[in-house]
């Protein structure tokens, strides 16, 4: 028998079936609002882009050693044949390692960025002034780096030996110069001693180990972040030929032989990025801080300064000042410690020191700004007086000796810190890789064009930069 449904039944039907619609709307609904906020994250937050940027410093190596054609370096000839290379790279003043390298990141002179020294120079009344190394990056460099837009971009950031960067908020890997100090990051190290690549011993006495060593195994940190990590900019320091020419000085066979040493470490990057699947997309900049020269002497500006009555010394040390000379080798800056209200000191100092052999140039702070330097009004590490020294010539600390000038000791035979157009202490620059055109020979370029034009490469923007984006070396 066939039943016909009631009123009651057909309405209870009706109400389940949109019921059914509505819950389904509903779902629809939820998933649009999801999508759309889901569109919204992402249209706010760009996806890191695939291209990488690796800049190499290889410290103290001069502009000169690739017109060398004895000098074995393949590895960098060919990175030189295949993109641009620059008969020389003029570094700022004072021509140092912590000062170059933040105007290497920068883009400005240390008249805006701050470093002047390797570290902070800390000036208490009375005694000599201190540099300090181990300061926050925040506190040292007083404007952003190319690490800090990169990253504020949402791509990553690495750094291997790199300076003047300690507990740099905005680098998401590092090995750093003391992988044992306690405010290293310590997930790099901690993956390569599970890699086995470091035992845990070497890593907590990193710094007493000799320099060669040291610098083998910064490039095996560079190597292990590009395998593992593929940071988009990557910052790689290595120290050991610094070392050799302060040492031996340059154009020595240790020199000749650690170029040679330094060239084979830059292969082992070439073969990381490559077996990394990087090199289409990675563009290398190989440069340094600055070239190098002989020292033949030695200035010791404060044994005259202590003859003068300006320093004292009792029982072989330093125990008062009014004034005091800080070197930074072919350079230095002299400080009045004391009041002195009429000038009175800072006269005293300069007769002094005016009568030194060795002495090229004393410069007034009127003429800092056109050395890329600070004012002492606007920047306490600025001396009253920068020195500069003549050719052969080195300034040193010590303010106990018989002499102000002596011939240079062994263990201090070639040094840097000369003004910055001396074409001794031009540095080594090479671009090459993608956007970058093979070929270009140019004859100078800027120490401070080098972080605009690798921002541009990883398509961000450095601002109120004393440099420029180098574009006849980029492709269009």
């Amino acid at each position: 028998m066939t039943t016909t449904p009631s009123l009651f039944s057909s309405s209870i039907k009706r109400r389940d079936a949109v019921r059914h619609i509505h819950r389904r709307l509903s779902a629809i609904l939820v998933l649009i609002a999801v999508l759309c906020a889901t569109l919204i994250v992402f249209a706010q937050q760009p996806a890191a882009p695939g291209n990488h940027v690796i800049i190499v410093t290889l410290d103290g190596f001069p502009a000169w050693a690739l017109e060398d054609p004895y000098l074995p370096v393949p590895n960098l000839r060919r990175l030189a044949a295949s993109g641009a290379v620059a008969a020389g790279m003029r570094p700022v003043n004072p021509t140092v390692t912590w000062p170059n390298h933040t105007s290497l990141v920068t883009g400005v002179t240390p008249a805006k960025h701050g470093v002047l020294f390797n570290g902070t120079l800390v000036r208490d009344t009375g005694v000599p002034p201190r540099v300090e190394p181990w300061r926050n990056r925040n506190d040292m460099v007083h404007v952003p780096t190319l690490y800090d837009v990169v990253h504020d971009r949402g791509m990553t950031t690495a750094q291997v030996d790199w300076v003047a960067i300690l507990n740099a908020p905005s680098i998401d890997w590092e090995f750093p110069e003391r992988p044992e100090r306690p405010e290293a990051k310590p997930t790099i190290a901690r993956e390569m001693v599970s890699a086995g690549a470091i035992s845990q011993k070497d890593v907590d006495g990193f710094a007493n180990q000799n320099i060669v060593w040291r610098d083998e195994v910064w490039t095996d940190a560079a190597i292990h972040i590009l395998r593992t990590h593929h940071p988009n900019l990557l910052l790689f320091h290595l120290l050991a030929l610094d070392s050799i020419q302060h040492r031996y000085g340059p154009k020595t066979p240790a020199a000749m032989v650690t170029m040679a040493r330094l060239d084979s470490q830059i292969g082992r990057l070439l073969k990381a990025i490559e077996d990394a699947g990087m090199t289409a997309s990675t563009t290398l900049f190989v440069v340094s801080d600055h070239g190098f020269k002989v020292v033949q002497n030695q200035v010791l500006p404060n044994v005259a300064l202590r003859d003068a009555g300006l320093i004292t010394v009792e029982g072989g040390n330093v125990t008062s000042t009014k004034a005091y000379v800080v070197s930074e080798g072919g350079s230095a800056l002299v400080y009045v410690t004391a009041p002195d209200p009429a000038g009175d000191l800072l006269g005293r100092a300069r007769q002094a020191i005016a009568a030194l052999e060795g002495i090229d140039q004393i410069i007034d702070p009127t003429q800092y700004g056109q050395l890329g330097l600070p004012q002492p009004s606007a920047d306490p590490q600025a001396g009253a007086l920068l020195l500069l020294a003549k050719s052969g010539y080195a300034f040193a600390a010590g303010a106990t000796g018989e002499k102000s000038v002596m011939d240079a000791t062994e263990g201090s035979l070639g040094t840097h810190g000369y003004v910055s157009s001396d074409p001794e202490i031009q540095a080594l620059f090479i671009a090459a890789g993608r956007g970058i055109k093979p070929g270009v020979k140019l004859e100078a370029v800027d120490n401070v064009d080098v972080a605009p034009t690798a921002a541009a490469l990883l398509g961000v923007t450095l601002k109120n930069v004393d440099g420029r984006v180098l574009t006849e070396i980029l492709q269009k």
